[in-house]
């Protein structure tokens, strides 16, 4: 059986701590699924075909990684989407708190495993919302995005 994994978010924009969980992701599990989650509440820079064809783009030599776009709970598209497990980054103790609740209740609901990744110390300052900051001042985002 392939073990595949979810990683939601709203990806906006996708910053190289988002690469990098992918990329030792890839080493637990057989595929991962980027699903970016539609959140009509959510003011994004970039809108959801943006996401999607830019993250596909990176990604397109590596089969094992695909890109969806949800608009239900999470752990509901897991389950459509064949996951067993749902990817998390965590860079803070804040974050922990937060993911640790979510898994939490993600396991109660549907059995599906979240596994967490520890940030690399060089991209645990680096958050999208700090990425979309900079560029709503069009400044230079490269350090910050594959």
């Amino acid at each position: 059986m392939k073990k595949i994994a979810l990683f939601p978010g709203t990806f906006d924009p996708f910053t190289i701590g988002h690469l990098s969980l992918i990329e030792r992701g890839l080493r637990l599990v057989d595929e991962i699924v980027i699903a970016i989650g539609i959140n009509p509440n959510k003011k994004t820079f970039y809108t959801l075909e943006q996401r999607i064809e830019t993250i596909s783009k990176l990604f397109e030599q590596e089969s094992r990684v695909s890109v969806q776009a949800y608009d239900s709970l999470t752990v509901d598209f897991a389950k459509e989407a064949g996951a067993q497990f749902i990817l998390r980054g965590i860079r803070s103790v804040n974050d922990f708190e937060y993911e640790k609740n979510i898994a939490d209740v993600n396991r109660q609901l549907s059995g599906i495993e979240t596994f967490v990744l520890f940030t690399e110390p060089a991209h645990t300052h680096i958050s999208s919302s700090i990425v979309r900051e900079l560029l709503s001042y069009e400044k230079d985002v490269s350090d910050f995005v594959p």
